[in-house]
This record gives C-alpha cells, structure tokens and sequence, in this order.
C-alpha cells in the first residue's frame, strides 16, 4: 500500500508542487529539503538563488535492481509497468537537486551511475543512532573463554532481519561447547526459533523511560548485536556502535559496519558455520575484542550520530550558499 501511495503521489507531482511553490514565494527560506519520498521533491520550481536537498537511503529504483530488492520481489507484476515511469522521474528529479546525500558508499554508487550524478552533487554523509548518546560503560562486557556469549537481534521481522541465521550459528556455537545466548528486541521469534538460550523483550519503545531502561541494559551487556539481515542502511548498527557493541551481519546493500572498526559484515553467502567462527575468533582474541569495543564506540563519536551529519550538512550549505 505505501508504494502504492507512493506512485499516485508521483502522478500528482504537478499539483503537489504548485502549492509548495506558492509557500517558497511567499515565505523566506534558503533550503529546501527533502527525505525519503523523492515525489515530493518531482515537478518542484524553486526561487532563484534557494538550495535543494535530499536524502534517503535507497530509491525506488537503486532498491528495486539491488540484491535487497531482489531477495524481497514485487507482489505485483503489473507494478513492473511504472518502473520506466518511475526512473524518468528519478532522472528528472535527482538532475535538478544541489545536494543528494546518501547515507553510504553503496547508494551513491548506484545512484550516480543510474542518474549520472556528479560528485559535486552527489555526496556521503552518513546518517546516526537514533538514541540519545550513551555514555561509554566503566565496565564494558569482556569476551573470554568459558564465559557466555551474549548477542542481541533488533527488529520487527524475525526472517526479514536474519533471525533464522541467528538461531542456527547459536546451535552451532553451542555444539561447540560455547555458551551462546541471544536477546530478541522487537519480534516474537517463531516456536521453532524458541529455546531456553533465546530472551524475547518484545517491542520497546525507546520513549518511555522504563523500556528504553530495559533497551539500554540488553546492548550493554551483550558481546555483539549479530543481524544478518538485507538492509539498504540499518540504524541498529548505528546505536550498536554507540553503546561499543560490536556488529555480526553481512557485506549485502549499504550496512554502516567497517571491517575491524565497528564488527564484521560477512559474505552473503556465509554461514552459521562462518558466523560461529568469527565469534570463536574473537573468543580467543580478548585483547583484539576490546579493541573492537573502543574502536566501535569511536566510529559512533565521528561517524555515526546526528550532530556529525548536521555539522556536515551545514557546512555543505552554508559553502554553497555563499
């Protein structure tokens, strides 16, 4: 329903932007900017002189051709039909915006070939936790032989987010005499994803004091948020690295996870097998655990919040505007 929303919008594009023009005449304002819907962005004149913005992370047509968009498929066949329509638009669109900043190296990408973009214009910012910033722990959790592994999974879809990945590299690290544990936030994990080493915390609003308490004590006791899930971005990594907690996922569409910085994005095609190993390693690599942790918590402090975005956002701006 919401892409189909999404395209009627984008018929009406025309309509849509005579009354927000009629707003920038009469108001005055030095940006205009735009998230996520770029229809709402389609068929827009602005004033001379005022600046354009964008952000998503991913297009309809960049997730639609990607890996991510494959894996989940139309509903629809007859939703092909728009998909010219649509890439027009997008073209038309994006040709016109002074900024498009794309969360990850894996949109821009995409994007700049798909719409010919420039690198003036199109540009890397990536975004943040969507948690206020946590401090760092005086006692961070220490990885070491013999001692449980404690992993956490956030998010609405037990499937969609990897879950069955998740509980089958428990099995496996359990197997080997590991005593592997997993913490669900969001989703009630299916009956035959259930055991005693599996903690299901529902849904927590991070709103409310209490569960985002309840939120708050899960990552920071964990070893690794493991998600190996299809994501064209993925703020749970984001306050992952806040909290110094290590991300497990994999290396498919633009996760915001460096190698050795902030966890380890795996290979789509790995394995429980490859999952169990990374941990093992780790295991066996206390010193290089703890680095993970601070190294983490770094990534969060320089990259990865929302006051880094808009530093760098302004300065774009206010550069351009000049």
């Amino acid at each position: 329903m919401l892409r189909l929303r999404w395209r009627i919008h984008l018929l009406l594009a025309r309509f849509i932007a005579h009354s927000i023009q009629k707003q920038l005449v009469q108001g005055r304002f030095d940006v205009v900017f735009g998230a996520y819907s770029f229809h709402s962005m389609a068929g827009l004149r602005v004033p001379p002189g005022m600046l354009t913005a964008y952000t998503s992370d991913a297009t309809p047509t960049t997730y639609k051709r990607s890996e991510i968009g494959e894996s989940f498929g139309s509903y629809l066949a007859l939703s092909r039909l728009f998909d010219p329509m649509i890439l027009r638009a997008e073209r038309k669109t994006f040709s016109r915006i002074d900024f498009l900043l794309w969360p990850t190296e894996w949109l821009k990408s995409g994007a700049d070939g798909l719409y010919d973009l420039s690198d003036v214009q199109s540009l890397v910012v990536p975004w943040g936790a969507n948690v206020p910033d946590p401090m760092p722990s005086d006692v961070p959790p220490v990885l070491s032989a013999g001692a449980p592994v404690r992993l956490v999974l956030v998010g609405r879809d037990w499937f969609a987010k990897g879950g069955p990945l998740v509980f089958e590299t428990i099995k496996v690290l359990r197997n080997r005499g590991i005593d592997a544990q997993i913490d669900v936030i969001g989703v009630e994990p299916p009956e035959f994803n259930r055991a005693d080493f599996v903690k299901v915390h529902g849904l927590l609003d991070k709103a409310d004091p209490e569960q985002f308490a309840r939120f708050e004590s899960v990552l920071r006791r964990a070893h690794f948020l493991f998600q190996p899930s299809f994501e064209s971005f993925g703020f749970a990594f984001c306050e992952a690295s806040a909290y110094g907690l290590p991300s497990l996922c994999l290396r498919v569409g633009g996760v915001p996870v460096r190698d050795g910085v902030n966890g380890y994005a795996l290979p789509r095609e790995s394995t429980a097998s490859d999952f169990a190993d990374k941990v093992a390693e780790l295991i066996a690599a206390p010193d290089a655990y703890r680095k993970l942790r601070a190294s983490s918590r770094t990534e969060y402090e320089e990259r990865l919040n929302w006051d880094a975005w808009g530093r760098r956002v302004d300065a774009l701006l206010a550069e351009r505007g000049q």
